[in-house]
């Protein structure tokens, strides 16, 4: 087994999320776009993308529309990346994690 250590430091908690979100769309080849892993990682430190104003300030940050948020947020939920939970689109809980603290992943690639 052959073991490679990589280490990216990081001050802004929603680059050091969508660095996350790349590796985890990567690894299970679900082909998200650079705006698909953003929306995530916005969602995941807001907590959800469920409210107006959670919304238009995505929309603020990143350049975007509602409409595309929208059909973006229908794309994450059928792949079971968001989740709802009491009536709040938020990210799966298996996924979602604290970005405002060190992440340490192990990931296992298996041949065969």
């Amino acid at each position: 087994m052959i073991v490679q250590k990589l280490k990216k430091a990081n001050d802004d908690s929603y680059k050091l999320a969508e660095m996350y979100y790349n590796i985890v769309s990567s690894v299970n080849s679900l082909s998200l776009t650079k705006r698909e892993i953003q929306l995530i990682a916005f969602t995941a430190i807001r907590e959800n993308i469920s409210y107006a104003h959670i919304k238009e300030e995505f929309c603020e940050k990143y350049g975007t529309s509602i409409q595309t948020i929208n059909n973006m947020v229908s794309k994450l939920t059928r792949l079971k990346v968001f989740v709802k939970d009491n009536g709040k689109t938020k990210v799966n809980p298996v996924i979602c994690l604290k970005f405002n603290d060190a992440i340490k992943l192990e990931i296992t690639l298996l041949y065969g």
